[in-house]
Parts: C-alpha cells; sequence; structure tokens
C-alpha cells in the first residue's frame, strides 16, 4: 500500500466537545498511515471529550485552539460527527470563517454525519452534491445543496459520507481525494 501517499501533508482536524469517537480517530489514524501530519483544532484548549452514540467515549487532546489555527498553514479539512459537537461548531464564526476559507482555496475537505452543518451554517452548500446522516438532509436541500444518501460522495474539492458504518469507503475516498490535493498543491 502506498504509505507515505500524504506525507508532508497537514491536515486539520476541526472538533469540539461529543464529537463522534469513530468518525474522528478512524479517519485520523488512516490520515497518519498515509503518511499526513494532522492536527487537532477546537474552540478550547485541553481535551476534547468523545462519544460513541450516545455513551461517552475518550477524551482526545487538542492540539490547537480554533483562535490560533491560520487555514493557509493546512492543506486539508477533515470534519467529524457528532450531532452535539456539529451543532456547537456550526454556530462557531472562526469555525465557518475556517472552512469558508479552507474551500475558498479549493484544498480538500472531508465530512461525516452531521459535519455537513458546518458547511452550510458557513454558506457553502449552495450547488454542491453530498451526503449526510440523513437527519440534516432538509437543511442541506433547504441551503442549494444537493442531498443524496449514498455510503460517499464526491464533489470536486469534497468528500462526504453519512454515519460510522460508512468509514471504510469514507477513508478510502478521504485518502484519494486529499492525495489528489497535495498534487494539485505541488504543481502550484
Amino acid at each position: 500500500m502506498s504509505e507515505q501517499k500524504l506525507s508532508q501533508m497537514k491536515v486539520a482536524i476541526l472538533a469540539g466537545d461529543d464529537f463522534e469517537q469513530a468518525e474522528l480517530e478512524k479517519p485520523r489514524k488512516a490520515l497518519e498511515d498515509a503518511g499526513a501530519k494532522t492536527v487537532v483544532i477546537a474552540p478550547k484548549s485541553g481535551k476534547i471529550q468523545g462519544f460513541n452514540h450516545d455513551e461517552k467515549g475518550d477524551k482526545v487532546a487538542v492540539d490547537m485552539t480554533l483562535d490560533k489555527a491560520n487555514p493557509e498553514e493546512f492543506d486539508a479539512l477533515l470534519l467529524p460527527g457528532g450531532a452535539l459537537n456539529a451543532d456547537f461548531l456550526r454556530a462557531e464564526k472562526k469555525a465557518q470563517e475556517f472552512v469558508r476559507s479552507i474551500d475558498q482555496a479549493k484544498k480538500p475537505i472531508a465530512v461525516i454525519c452531521h459535519a455537513p452543518w458546518l458547511l452550510v451554517s458557513a454558506g457553502l452548500v449552495k450547488g454542491r452534491t453530498l451526503t449526510s446522516y440523513y437527519t440534516i438532509q432538509d437543511d442541506i436541500r433547504n441551503a442549494g445543496g444537493n442531498w443524496k444518501d449514498e455510503e460517499v460522495i464526491r464533489d470536486r474539492n469534497w468528500v462526504s459520507s453519512r454515519q460510522p458504518t460508512d468509514i471504510p469507503a469514507f477513508n478510502r475516498e478521504m485518502i484519494s481525494l486529499f492525495s489528489e490535493g497535495k498534487a494539485k498543491s505541488a504543481r502550484a
């Protein structure tokens, strides 16, 4: 396997308390196994609390606070889900600005489960095709997005999936998209 497919790539993982454990940890491991450096960014310092569906999971150390994070220093973005995490982040102006900046630079973005809420609140989904956890499909459609019930969807610089059971397909497409993004930035 291409172990260092993403070497020299720096990936922001934006999350807050009550993130879905598997949706942060499994994609993060896939990214690191492919050679990327991951940086967990949160609105607060210290640790953020993970959840396994509705039960408390592990805490994850925050590498950088959102107010110190510069989107220009990152090559890609991963947004894990978790309804409470995603609902909290979507109201954070700095989080909205961060994802807008990453998207405007056409850097790759990977979102799963409830994470597209931040893209909705940042005003980015109009005209885009994506998937998410089924309960937020109306939010995506009402924001002008094209929602589909599929395991994984790629649309330009985005890859999206619905839920933890989609993680194998999500990781595969995320690594593929991010490696294409790395190749583009190397040519720029």
